[in-house]
């Protein structure tokens, strides 16, 4: 397994906070994204310049990314739909341009209500004026591992996508398990060829905890050789088109494997834990991450109030029954 540096990708402020019911005020928003900017990622998933009437939990996406704190060493990301929203997304700073749209045919049509060759049309697009700007741009690919109504897409398919972006010069690709479709065996065979097919692209895997298994998806993706890891804290997001989708793959788990494996990402479970309070505060519910929730395995817990007589009673018993041999 490497022993190359990971990076993490925090998406909660976007992919998460998208999916909340709860509007988070804008001065408490800056004031979390800054505290989050301090922790060690290498890039953090900001907001979304989609029209504010679609996702009015993120209406304030100009203010946000002019107000926050820019740290070095960390990329300031935002979700790039179209055209406008790349001028906004110019206008506001954004270090780079995330952009989306589904491998699975029949997800995109549900969810971005444009066939996969409008959505190409129109990212194209925006890419071109992403670097006209001087802004990176990365590219995720919804449902890259399954789609909850069409069911497996083929690994073909993934990759013609990835090349068709390739070739129109963007610097990474998230692999999206959208709705929590992948299984350890297919994330190590997608994530392998991927990295194989194109070795000079930025590659990043992003997976949900639907059925329990980001974790080992995590691990398979780090046997392929992916080193770049979106993960949202808590464990908040989801998708609203597949029925009992839950949410993100918890920055909190995601991070306590690494330290368990011995691996590097800059961030550590136990410094997580103020900026998990913080939005755990704002959204006004427990965060579902199960290291919340148990605490890291090197957590030590009292023993029983009444331990030294419990001791003491085995002791007896057990030089009464030495005695008696």
């Amino acid at each position: 397994m490497t022993r190359t540096r990971i990076a993490l990708h925090e998406v909660a402020p976007r992919d998460g906070l998208q999916m909340e019911a709860v509007f988070v005020p804008t001065d408490d928003k800056v004031a979390w994204l800054d505290q989050l900017s301090g922790l060690g990622y290498a890039k953090i998933e900001v907001t979304s310049f989609v029209s504010p009437a679609a996702i009015p939990a993120l209406r304030d996406a100009e203010e946000v990314m002019r107000r926050i704190h820019r740290a070095p060493g960390v990329a300031y990301t935002a979700l790039v739909p179209n055209a406008r929203g790349a001028e906004r997304a110019i206008d506001g700073r954004a270090d780079e341009f995330n952009l989306v749209m589904s491998a699975s045919a029949t997800h995109n049509l549900a969810n971005l209500r444009m066939t996969q060759a409008q959505s190409f049309r129109t990212l194209a697009d925006v890419t071109r004026m992403a670097q006209q700007a001087g802004v990176a741009v990365n590219v995720s690919l919804s449902c890259a591992f399954g789609c909850p109504m069409q069911g497996d897409v083929p690994p073909a398919e993934v990759m013609g996508w990835i090349d068709r972006f390739v070739d129109l010069g963007v610097q990474g690709v998230t692999l999206c398990d959208t709705t929590g479709m992948a299984d350890p065996g297919q994330v190590l065979a997608l994530c392998g060829a991927a990295l194989a097919r194109q070795p000079g692209t930025a590659f990043t895997a992003h997976f949900h905890d639907t059925r329990g298994l980001a974790g080992a998806n995590v691990f398979a993706a780090l046997q392929a050789g992916i080193t770049r890891f979106d993960a949202s804290l808590g464990g908040i997001g989801g998708c609203p088109y597949a029925p009992g989708a839950s949410g993100n793959a918890a920055t909190e788990d995601v991070v306590h494997l690494l330290q368990c494996l011995g691996l590097d990402c800059g961030l550590r479970v136990e410094t997580l834990a103020p900026a998990a309070d913080t939005l755990q505060a704002l959204l006004g519910h427990a965060l579902p991450s199960a290291v919340r929730r148990a605490g890291p395995r090197w957590q030590r817990h009292a023993p029983p109030a009444d331990f030294d007589s419990i001791r003491d009673r085995a002791l007896a018993r057990e030089a009464g029954q030495a005695g008696q041999a």
